[in-house]
């Protein structure tokens, strides 16, 4: 421990407490774990919540007919809520235990070796202590719902268990960072109706293409690192070639997400959300420099937009399908 720590005290890096707001609004022995939360990094919670967003907006507009309501037609802003709530606090529980799998490997690496754990701001201890508290505040949420719901919410603690140890084994980690991070697609289905159905499978296949193509950006950060310690992903395995394999991710993510719009009858403005996000994934793949990584973090941190889109394009037809003339028969 005291060589990983003699190499964290080696200045300040990118992953050091910043003058993000979080910063400033926390008491200053907080800040190591508000660190291994990521609070100043909202990207990652707010890419685990598009999934569950979109399954809420999609199963409340699915099947639409002429005579629904629009409170019928679009998500519940208390689901929603629950499900901003749950994606805050478990992504902060994940990043804390990948932190905690991960001490020896981020001392390693220039970008991490300021986290809290191999720089000695916390010890293993309160790290899996803070860990177990993001964790019940996640059980809450789930449990504001119905039993398959909870049970299938608890089932992709399998996936997130395992996802740290990917990176070690596999040329593939953001597979498996796909598999956890897109679950929240069958969640807000699943709430809806209480079962998962084609269009649910079809978005959380559509969402894991989706999180590979945007992790795989990401990684780009630290694959010279990542190869010195001997950490593997599908930026190291894509190489050059990074940008085809993003149209065939990016593309068929849009495709699987036509079909999960498709299948549910969602009213077909929703499809206007999905060509703004596909001209925006086409235009990360045009611009992409692998070897800038500020250019790598600004896409990836970009894929919230895409988020956005295709929200806002199922709620467009929820709307457009409630206010639109009755057409007489």
């Amino acid at each position: 421990m005291e060589t990983i720590q003699s190499r964290a005290a080696q200045g300040r890096v990118a992953d050091a407490p910043s003058r993000h707001w979080v910063y400033r609004l926390l008491p200053r022995a907080l800040w190591p774990y508000a660190q291994l939360a990521r609070w100043d990094r909202p990207i990652g919670w707010q890419l685990l919540l598009w999934p569950c967003w979109w399954s809420a907006a999609l199963a409340a507009s699915a099947y639409a007919r002429p005579e629904d309501t629009l409170a019928s037609l679009l998500p519940s802003p208390l689901t929603l809520a629950l499900f901003l709530v749950g994606a805050i606090a478990m992504r902060g529980a994940g990043c804390t235990y990948n932190d905690i799998v991960d001490e020896r490997i981020d001392a390693a690496v220039e970008r991490t070796r300021s986290r809290p754990l191999p720089s000695g701001k916390v010890s293993r201890r309160q790290a899996w202590t803070f860990l177990v508290l993001q964790a019940l505040v996640g059980l809450v949420v789930l449990l504001q719902f119905d039993s398959f719901v909870v049970l299938l919410g608890l089932a992709s603690l399998v996936v997130v268990a395992a996802y740290p140890f990917m990176k070690r084994i596999t040329d593939w980690p953001q597979l498996v960072l796909g598999l956890a991070f897109s679950w929240g697609a069958l969640m807000g289905w699943a709430a809806e109706f209480g079962d998962i159905d084609g269009p649910a499978v079809m978005l959380y296949l559509g969402s894991i293409l989706w999180t590979i193509g945007y992790d795989t950006i990401y990684a780009h950060l630290d694959k010279e690192d990542d190869a010195l310690v001997g950490v593997r992903s599908t930026a190291r395995l894509f190489g050059e070639n990074t940008k085809v394999w993003l149209a065939g991710l990016y593309g068929g993510a849009l495709a699987c997400f036509a079909i999960a719009f498709a299948s549910a009858e969602v009213p077909l403005p929703a499809l206007a959300g999905l060509v703004a996000a596909g001209a925006h994934m086409a235009r990360q793949i045009r611009v992409l420099d692998i070897d800038n990584p500020d250019q790598c973090l600004a896409l990836f941190r970009s894929n919230n937009i895409v988020g956005w889109l295709i929200f806002l394009g199922l709620l467009g037809g929820g709307l457009w399908m409630a206010l639109k003339p009755a057409v007489p028969i």
